[in-house]
């Protein structure tokens, strides 16, 4: 029961070579994770924060970062994330494809959401990922975020929409 929020991290949170000011009109802010910097939009963590607050939403990191995302992105940056959970690479089932759509179906699986919102830059590009999104029809939301952008606010804003309802 419940709802849950995957969320991947490099060109969702930390965009790819962002130019010119966010999609929040602000300055692009820099920080240091660890061994890579990253660059990230103030308002989009803030946003992320309060989402993360929403009643009944387990958030889960679903990216390439896997352990790294809440030992030193969720410091650098200012997510409150460093006790949400990480799907791994490897803990996903064997098998082809692409190893996070493995990853959330086994995690959605196991835990039974009412609803799924699935954030990941690659998403508008993975055919099987959005075949499977068809099938769970209106208790899934994907969105995919341009790279070099990042979350935007309309992309926070039906995120936080979808998040917040009642019934699915």
């Amino acid at each position: 029961m419940g709802r849950t929020l995957y969320l991947d991290v490099d060109g969702v949170v930390c965009p790819f070579g962002p130019g010119g000011t966010t999609g929040w009109g602000s300055a692009w802010q820099h920080a240091d994770a660890g061994l890579l910097p990253v660059t990230f939009a103030a308002e989009l963590v803030a946003g992320l924060n309060s989402l993360a607050l929403t009643p009944g939403l387990r958030c889960v990191w679903l990216t390439s970062w896997e352990e790294l995302a809440p030992q030193y992105l969720c410091p650098a940056v200012g997510i409150k994330g460093s006790s949400w959970p990480y799907l791994a690479a490897d803990g996903a089932a064997g098998g082809t494809g692409w190893w996070k759509l493995r990853a959330i179906q086994e995690d959605v699986e196991n835990t039974g959401p009412d609803a799924v919102a699935w954030v990941d830059d690659q998403l508008g590009f993975e055919a099987e990922a959005q075949s499977w999104a068809r099938f769970l029809g209106r208790r899934i939301l994907t969105v995919s975020p341009h790279p070099r952008q990042g979350i935007t606010p309309a992309e926070l804003g039906l995120l936080r929409s979808f998040l917040s309802r009642s019934v699915f």
